[in-house]
């Protein structure tokens, strides 16, 4: 990891946890039992069981790595005890897209979800909601060319 802080709301967090205790405590232990079995089936040049187990084992202990390092880079994001004057981290924000209204959570990139309306704050989107105001509008670049939102209510 490179030291960049990690920005998770408290459910991200619990997510990542989970995911971390399913590895250490269930997946892992479930795959080196099947490696161990594997290995007692003799020539392990010709095992098919045996190669995907240890596979299986790395990709774990490679994510089970992966979650440490992220859950030490964790700055969590207040749950509806943000400013509401201004967006940040964690904010609701209610944009004006033309006629159409839409609801985005700004979040950390590792909880964005563009399904559930959950952007990323290093998003082109993202960054421009950032430090604005109820009632400013901004031009984002998007695939489809520029687009203008307009902040309705922030929560």
């Amino acid at each position: 990891m490179n030291g960049k802080k990690i920005y998770l709301t408290k459910k991200g967090l619990e997510d990542l946890q989970k995911e971390h205790d399913e590895m250490v405590a269930k997946r892992r232990p479930e795959v080196v039992e099947r490696l161990s079995a594997a290995r007692d089936m003799g020539d392990l040049s010709e095992n098919a069981e045996y190669t995907a187990a240890r596979e299986e084992l790395a990709f774990i202990d490679g994510r089970i790595e992966e979650l440490e390092g992220l859950l030490k880079q964790v700055e969590l994001i207040s749950d509806g005890n943000h400013k509401t004057y201004a967006v940040d981290l964690g904010s609701s924000v209610v944009v004006k897209i033309g006629e159409k209204k839409e609801t985005f959570t700004v979040v950390g990139e590792w909880e964005a979800d563009p399904s559930e309306k959950k952007i990323s704050h290093e998003s082109p989107l993202g960054k421009a909601l950032l430090g604005k105001a109820v009632g400013d509008e901004i031009e984002v670049e998007a695939p489809a060319g520029k687009m203008l939102y307009k902040i309705v209510s922030i929560s």
